[in-house]
């Protein structure tokens, strides 16, 4: 698998539902969340050895289960309008259907990140030329030359979060299986909490990208986090999870590494608001119930796990038992404005910032579209000062992708800490 190895697009077109949306679900209105979310989209990338005949081609057998699926999840077939509502206008989903001239058993092996994003239909030069930022929901069938594919799926961060992606895609998996209960979405976000005047493209700062970026994988392994667990237990008092542990270790080996005159580094830890309202929300609930907890590192030298670790605690649970279940009405307004009113400080005064995204115990390795579970599944996010958490397959462990600049990842890598508890190879 070489560096110069490219994915062939063979055809583009839009998938519409199946039948049209009634006049009554023409417009989605976003909640003050969703207002407040850039214009991006939300990635996943699942590969198939593809071992069963499902009879119709790849291509007509996705094309069809996903026509059906956008009957039910219809915003995802239509277009973004400015920062206020999606227009469900059935013009539907971009579908992309391409091929790659080696085996998949290469990128298992060895994945190779500057690959992976050609898996994903946003990196399609034409849709990239089009600059089609109000396209919902996009989809890329990649076939390997040994049969097995790739499914790259995107969905604009304006409705869906990676929670509302991992719904869409069971769906439409257990649509084409067509053995069992299909779960259907709900679309709630705008009347848990209403919009507001917020600027076009979102009051949170977009990802930052570019070509002086690099991006790595590493894989813990359980038994060696559940030692570190033991160890610092005694002196916490508490037991860390697996995520806080992983999170801890990115966070402090990159502040370790980087060459930033900062004072302060403050790593933002995305947290699932579902579970934690009161009700709780179902996970087919539909939107952007998703937001972040700070954790603060002072000192680029001698700053210890463990502090991390009790800092990370004491946020999360602050925000949970405070913050997770205000997240409606005008005290969500006043939570979500005191946070950008905070980010705006943070980006004065020069902070180092990073972002956690943990998508462990979502069940993507679940998703069946009728090939079986899928052999691997990832989420690339090419983005500075981010790091995306995934269980790995066979529960042995978590694979962290991390993305920093070239100068600080040379410098990140060699940490001793990190090598101590990660690999770089399954």
């Amino acid at each position: 698998m070489g560096s110069q190895t490219k994915v062939e697009i063979l055809s583009r077109n839009y998938i519409q539902p199946l039948s049209p949306t009634p006049p009554n679900n023409r417009i989605l209105g976003f909640s003050l969340l969703d207002q407040a979310i850039p214009l991006v989209y939300t990635p996943i990338i699942f590969f198939y050895s593809n071992d069963n005949n499902t009879g119709d081609s790849s291509s007509q057998y996705l094309q069809k289960s996903l026509s059906k699926t956008l009957v039910h999840f219809y915003p995802f077939a239509g277009r973004v309008r400015d920062n206020t509502h999606i227009e469900c206008n059935d013009q539907g989903a971009y579908f992309i259907e391409a091929r790659i001239d080696f085996p998949l058993s290469d990128i298992l092996e060895q994945p190779d990140p500057s690959l992976l994003g050609q898996f994903l239909p946003t990196s399609d030069p034409k849709f990239l030329k089009l600059a089609a930022t109000d396209v919902v929901s996009l989809v890329q069938l990649t076939e390997f030359s040994c049969g097995g594919i790739g499914i790259g799926v995107c969905a604009s961060h304006k409705i869906a979060d990676m929670s509302s992606l991992c719904a869409f895609v069971k769906s439409w998996g257990e649509t084409a299986r067509e053995d069992g209960v299909v779960e259907l979405p709900e679309f709630v976000g705008a009347s848990l909490l209403p919009p507001k005047d917020l600027p076009t493209d979102g009051a949170l700062p977009a990802p930052v990208g570019g070509s002086l970026l690099a991006t790595r994988r590493y894989l813990f392994d359980y038994p060696k986090l559940a030692h570190l667990k033991a160890k610092t237990s005694t002196s916490l008092q508490f037991t860390p999870t697996n995520v806080e542990l992983v999170s801890a270790i990115l966070l402090r080996c990159a502040v370790s590494a980087s060459q930033s005159a900062a004072a302060l580094s403050v790593m933002f830890h995305g947290v699932n608001l579902r579970k934690r309202m009161v009700p709780p929300l179902r996970d087919y609930t539909i939107g952007n119930l998703v937001w972040n907890f700070p954790v603060s590192v002072e000192e680029s030298d001698g700053i210890e796990l463990d502090e991390i670790l009790s800092t990370m605690r004491k946020e999360f649970v602050a925000f949970c038992d405070e913050k997770a279940d205000r997240f409606r009405g005008e005290d969500g307004h006043s939570l979500i404005f005191e946070t950008l009113r905070n980010n705006e400080e943070h980006a004065r005064k020069g902070v180092e910032v990073y972002n956690c995204t943990s998508l462990c115990k979502f069940p993507y390795y679940e998703v069946d579209f009728g090939w079986g579970k899928p052999k691997w599944v990832t989420s690339p996010m090419f983005n500075n000062n981010v790091f995306v958490l995934m269980d790995r397959k066979l529960g042995e462990g978590i694979e962290a992708w991390v993305t920093l600049e070239e100068q600080k990842i040379a410098i990140f890598e060699s940490n001793e800490e990190l090598l101590s508890f990660a690999s770089f190879k399954p």
